[in-house]
Formats: structure tokens, C-alpha cells, sequence
């Protein structure tokens, strides 16, 4: 029986080239064919390696087509290697279907460490790094987008955003206005000449702080700060939503959903 190829997921450099490593340069020259997110991006990073394996485009406009071809391609016996334009494939960028698919062939898939941007980004802002939810790019549509801020609102652990530069101020005020205020770092061509990292808040990106948009930019932002909430914090807000008007279903519901408390405390208090 013939024996499978293997599935190969490189990371390539987020912008100095001497951020891949020597594995990946293997694999590269090693593989029989590289699914490249932009062909011409990559023929740069190839030459400049002396790398001449053939390739062939793999987007996220082609992904399930070119899959199913790369699987067959496995089954045969050739070894496969899927490179995005920058940094590791599958983070933010197209593999998710190639891997769902090789799995379940029954195809090695071998994902080599490498060039994120995600991690210098979180490690050099200053913000707390124990514990991090990376969400990458928000969602285009309104709806979706501010169903995931919401749901994100009371999460502890500092985030981190994948923004295009011309979204940098819109992006700034929908994060604001359902966290209100927060630490953020924007860390811009990171690896490349120009490399920085701006650290500032949300209120002052809103107010127009002025920033080079050039570039990409990963943002991390602070989590909810966590308040111990006392039992005199909580009649406090009790207090509050009454002078507001909520009935005291509304209150309840608002303050154990808020501040992730059981709603039975909430009742004790309230009755």
C-alpha cells in the first residue's frame, strides 16, 4: 500500500526575513508542492532562500476547492506545505479546512512552531500576559460584531486584535463604547524597520490621538478589572437600577449577569 504524504504547516516571517527558522527552510525545499496565501508575496520569500519548489495558490477564495485537491495529492504520496503571506497559517488566516480534511484522511499534519505576531505583541505591551483571548479581526457586520464585544465585556483576560490601519479610529470607538475605558497597546510593523509600540487608552485613540496609519496593527487591551463584589457594592447597584426603574426581575437578572454573581445573592439582597 502506498504510503500517505504529509501536511506541512509553516510559519513564514511577519517581516524580517530572518525570523524563519532553519526547520521551516527545510520543509520548504523538502515538500513536493507550497499552498501559498499570495504566490507573489512568497516568491519573494523562496528566491531570497534559493528555494525553488513549485506552488500554487491557496486563499481563503479557493480553500475548499484546493483542499480537496491536496488531499488527493497526500493520498498519492506527496508531502504538501501551506504558508500564509505572513506569520502561522490558521491564525487569522486560510488552513482550518486543509487540516479539518487531512484529519480525516487520515493524513499526518505537522504544524511547526514559528513567527506570530500575536505573541511580541502581547509580551512587549505591558499588559498583563498570564492568562490572554486572542479575537484577531472583528467581524464586518454590525450585528455580529457587537454580539462579540458584548459577550467579551466582562472578560478579565487582556485581548488581543489583529486591525487594518484604516480601521484603527472606528475600531477604537466600537471597543469603547461597550468597555468604556482601558489600557490598550497598539503594536505596529512589528519585526520591520519601523517597528513600534504605542501604549495609550481607549479614550485617547477616541479623542484623536494622533498615530502613524501605516502598517498593520495588532491592538491588546486590558481585561475587566476585577472588583471583589462585597454585599455593600451589590446594594449599591441595587440601589441604582430601582432609581432607573428595572423591576426587580430586570435587577436581578442584570446585576448576576453583570458581575457573574449568583442570582439567588442578588434576590437575598434585593428582597
Amino acid at each position: 500500500m502506498k504510503t500517505k504524504g504529509k501536511l506541512y504547516l509553516v510559519p513564514t516571517p511577519i517581516g524580517n526575513l530572518k525570523d524563519i527558522t532553519l526547520r521551516a527552510l527545510e520543509v520548504l525545499e523538502m515538500v513536493d508542492l507550497i499552498g501559498a496565501e499570495d504566490t507573489r508575496t512568497s516568491a519573494y520569500l523562496l528566491k531570497h532562500y534559493n528555494i525553488s519548489t513549485p506552488m500554487t495558490s491557496y486563499h481563503k477564495f479557493n480553500e475548499k476547492k484546493r483542499s480537496s485537491e491536496f488531499i488527493k495529492r497526500l493520498q498519492s504520496g506527496e508531502n504538501i506545505a501551506v504558508i500564509s503571506d505572513a506569520g502561522s497559517p490558521g491564525i487569522s488566516d486560510p488552513a482550518a479546512e486543509i487540516v479539518s480534511q487531512a484529519i480525516e484522511a487520515g493524513i499526518i499534519v505537522d504544524a511547526l512552531p514559528g513567527a506570530t505576531a500575536l505573541i511580541p505583541a502581547l509580551v512587549g505591551s505591558g499588559l498583563p500576559n498570564d492568562h490572554f483571548y486572542f479575537i484577531g479581526f472583528l467581524p464586518d457586520k454590525n450585528k455580529t460584531k457587537n454580539a462579540l464585544l458584548q459577550n467579551l465585556k466582562t472578560c478579565p483576560d487582556t485581548m488581543i486584535f489583529y486591525v487594518s490601519p484604516h480601521d484603527i479610529l472606528s475600531f477604537a470607538k466600537d471597543i469603547y463604547e461597550v468597555y468604556g475605558e482601558r489600557k490598550v497597546t497598539l503594536a505596529r510593523e512589528l519585526t520591520k524597520l519601523h517597528e513600534e509600540y504605542i501604549r495609550t487608552t481607549l479614550q485617547e485613540l477616541v479623542n484623536g490621538k494622533e498615530i502613524k496609519l501605516k502598517g498593520e496593527f495588532v491592538a491588546v487591551i486590558s481585561g475587566k478589572e476585577q472588583i471583589v463584589m462585597t454585599d455593600e457594592l451589590l446594594k449599591e447597584k441595587i440601589n441604582i437600577l430601582i432609581a432607573d426603574g428595572l423591576s426587580n426581575r430586570e435587577i436581578i437578572e442584570t446585576i448576576s449577569k453583570d458581575e457573574k454573581v449568583p442570582a439567588n445573592r442578588v434576590k437575598k439582597l434585593l428582597y
